[in-house]
């Protein structure tokens, strides 16, 4: 059962659960973490929403009801996705020239 604690400020944080994992499956884990830049619990957490939304989607197609559930689930992975990729290519990007900035200082010769 997952263990539910509270913070300092007594708002609850997110349950906790522990799972024992072999040698080898943490080892790529901790790839999969280092690749996209990730703390292996949080790609573990990603790996677990994205397997149990391939789970709910073979076992019954959504309908009606469970589909708007699965959508709202889904909708803070892809904004988290979706921000992430975008700071990814800002960071591949050349830095820009701030606008309205001389591209060279000229200071008084004294």
């Amino acid at each position: 059962m997952a263990t539910r604690q509270t913070s300092t400020s007594g708002r609850p944080k997110s349950p906790r659960i522990q799972v024992v994992l072999p040698e080898e499956l943490c080892d790529r884990l901790t790839a999969a973490a280092e690749a996209e830049s990730r703390t292996v619990s949080n790609m573990a957490k990603v790996l677990i929403q994205r397997g149990l939304e391939s789970l709910e989607q073979a076992v019954s197609p959504p309908s009606g009801v469970a589909e708007k559930r699965l959508r709202r689930e889904a909708r803070p992975t892809e904004r988290t996705e979706r921000f992430r990729e975008v700071l990814e290519r800002q960071e591949r990007r050349e830095p820009r020239r701030l606008r309205g900035l001389p591209r060279r200082l000229r200071l008084p010769r004294s």
